[in-house]
């Protein structure tokens, strides 16, 4: 292997994750061994015996004595993501979750939309515009693209009762998520839907999913500032 700056046992855990997340090596197939590891990286036992223990507990690979290492079910390595349910969220603060669909489409994906999803230009993906409200107060705007591939009933889904994000959760496991979180303001619909001032800050989240070998959606998450905060909780 070529030098890096990137220590050893994260090049394996990178090589690893990639295979993983491309659908390469699908749940329940084994890794390479260890002493194969060791070869193929030139290290020693102890950094690969720290890359495959550190992405056991990441949940993305499972370890047996004399079974050697296998890819995990997607339900555990989904049950790792942080992603969660609008409805749980608000039902734990002891409120009413209800939900407004102001779209559920079948459209052709345009080119920039085809790269964000990883399918061809003109591929017919699933678009839906949800508006999210918290005791009858509008609290997100959610505008969501689907990759067939990864979830087909997607739009047989009634948005009303299921959130499109729990139907992912059951039916397309998530194997690798990513977002991105800033200020902005809301667009003439947008700020209409969720009951703000044109001038009002809000708080957008991009966020992408993927499940195995398919990017399961991409989705623009659009919040009033005043009226929802983010919180997660960090231990070391």
């Amino acid at each position: 292997m070529a030098k890096s700056d990137v220590p050893a046992y994260e090049q394996v855990k990178a090589w690893i994750r990639q295979r993983i997340g491309s659908g390469e090596w699908k749940p329940g197939d084994p890794v390479p061994s260890e002493a194969a590891l060791m070869q193929q990286f030139g290290i020693s036992r102890m950094t690969v015996n720290r890359a495959l223990r550190e992405l056991a507990s990441d949940g993305l690979v499972t370890r047996i004595q004399g079974s050697g290492t296998r890819v995990a079910q997607l339900h555990r390595i989904s049950s790792r993501l942080t992603i969660r349910d609008i409805h749980e969220e608000v039902a734990e603060r002891g409120h009413v979750h209800t939900t407004r669909v102001l779209l559920a489409a079948r459209e052709k994906a345009g080119a920039e939309l085809a790269v964000s999803l990883g399918v061809d230009a003109g591929t017919t993906i699933f678009h839906t515009v949800l508006v999210h409200l918290e005791n009858g107060a509008p609290i997100q705007y959610e505008d969501r693209y689907v990759n067939p591939a990864a979830a087909p009933a997607y739009l047989d889904t009634d948005f009303t009762r299921t959130s499109p994000t729990l139907h992912l959760l059951q039916n397309a496991p998530l194997t690798e998520a990513s977002y991105s979180i800033e200020a902005c303001l809301p667009t003439a619909e947008e700020a209409r839907e969720l009951d703000v001032k044109r001038g009002e800050a809000c708080l957008v989240m991009m966020r992408r999913t993927v499940s195995g070998a398919n990017v399961a959606s991409v989705a623009r998450l659009l919040y009033p500032g005043t009226r929802y905060s983010f919180a997660g909780q960090f231990q070391a």
